[in-house]
């Protein structure tokens, strides 16, 4: 054998490792993780850019992605192993906490800092104030859920009493709350986002309030899990944190136009306008959280709104719900 095909079957040898690695960290040695969001929403934008982005596929994870559609089903998927994360409100993991689990489930990355809904007026209205609504109808959202405890701490701090001074309607399926509205039920109705942008698009409501302003900073949309697999799994979790923050570093720094564009392969039923719409308000009213760190202020915020409710057994322990340790480091890797 020559000298020089000797050379080059030595560097083709060499070469072989390094080619296979770039290969495996493409997707070949990629770690599945599975999330379960409560529900599809351009709220959660900064979780459809970490995957338009790629962010989740660059920190070497593979992410299926389900909906799982409500509070309950979300967690009961993550207690009972269906997912390993849960993007969900945070409320939910107190619930679990108060009925005494062995492995609660912990806050590790914060999504949304305030409310997503929106009050919509049947009637356009120039120049609102919320004593118009003593007396009227009131579409809210399902008992015990962050929506209607964040609408209904709203309502209060503005003398509202929600029980006595509106014919509240609760017993309305999320999904169903558009469609009865639009055919005639209640005078006002509590709404998310893109619902209430279409409604007003149709002419049939008027967007003239949001709760997310009213009812102050919150952890409203957190990634969880249960401590367990926080414990066994923590690269996996800190890998998962650092892609979240670095497309919440994605959202703020974006235009509308170039965030609609990024979250518009997830909402392909929803028109492009709408999807901008929809961005503009959440992102003017800063709803997007811009780091993970579920802030203590913001999660004795959350139990107030809860107290206020009458949903809170007990004040729940901070340290033992929320583990910042992940969105710290997220925030240090990015620095260097």
């Amino acid at each position: 054998m020559g000298k020089t095909l000797r050379c080059l079957l030595i560097a083709i040898v060499a070469a072989v490792p390094v080619l296979l690695a770039a290969c495996s960290g493409s997707g070949g040695d990629q770690t599945k993780i599975r999330i379960g969001e409560v529900t599809r929403s351009i709220f959660y934008a900064p979780q459809y850019v970490a995957l338009s982005q790629g962010f989740f596929k660059e920190e070497g994870l593979d992410v299926e992605l389900t909906t799982t559609a409500g509070g309950d089903k979300t967690m009961t998927a993550l207690l009972s192993g269906t997912i390993d994360v849960a993007l969900v409100g945070s409320e939910t993991s107190i619930y679990v906490y108060q009925q005494g689990a062995d492995d609660p489930v912990v806050n590790f990355a914060q999504v949304t800092q305030t409310d997503g809904t929106f009050l919509v007026s049947r009637k356009k209205i120039d120049k609102f104030d919320w004593s118009m609504l003593k007396g009227s109808t009131f579409l809210g959202q399902r008992k015990g859920g962050m929506p209607q405890m964040a609408g209904e701490f709203t309502l209060k701090k503005k003398g509202i009493d929600p029980q006595k001074d509106l014919k509240l309607i609760q017993n309305i399926d999320f999904a169903n709350i558009p469609a009865a509205f639009s055919s005639g039920t209640g005078d006002y109705v509590q709404m998310f986002e893109p619902q209430a942008a279409v409604i007003e698009k149709e002419g049939k409501g008027f967007v003239i309030a949001s709760f997310g302003v009213e009812s102050g900073l919150l952890p409203y949309t957190v990634y969880m899990t249960k401590k367990s697999f926080l414990t066994k799994n923590a690269k996996t979790i800190q890998k998962f944190t650092n892609a979240v923050y670095r497309a919440q570093q994605w959202v703020a720094d974006k235009s509308v136009d170039e965030i609609a564009q990024a979250v518009i392969p997830y909402f392909t039923d929803t028109d492009k306008e709408i999807v901008k719409a929809v961005v503009k308000r959440y992102k003017e009213q800063q709803s997007f959280a811009t780091d993970p760190i579920v802030d203590e202020k913001e999660w004795n915020n959350l139990q107030d709104v809860m107290q206020s409710a009458g949903e809170l057994k007990q004040r729940a322990d901070y340290k033992t719900l929320v583990d910042n340790s992940f969105a710290s480091k997220a925030i240090e890797s990015a620095k260097k």
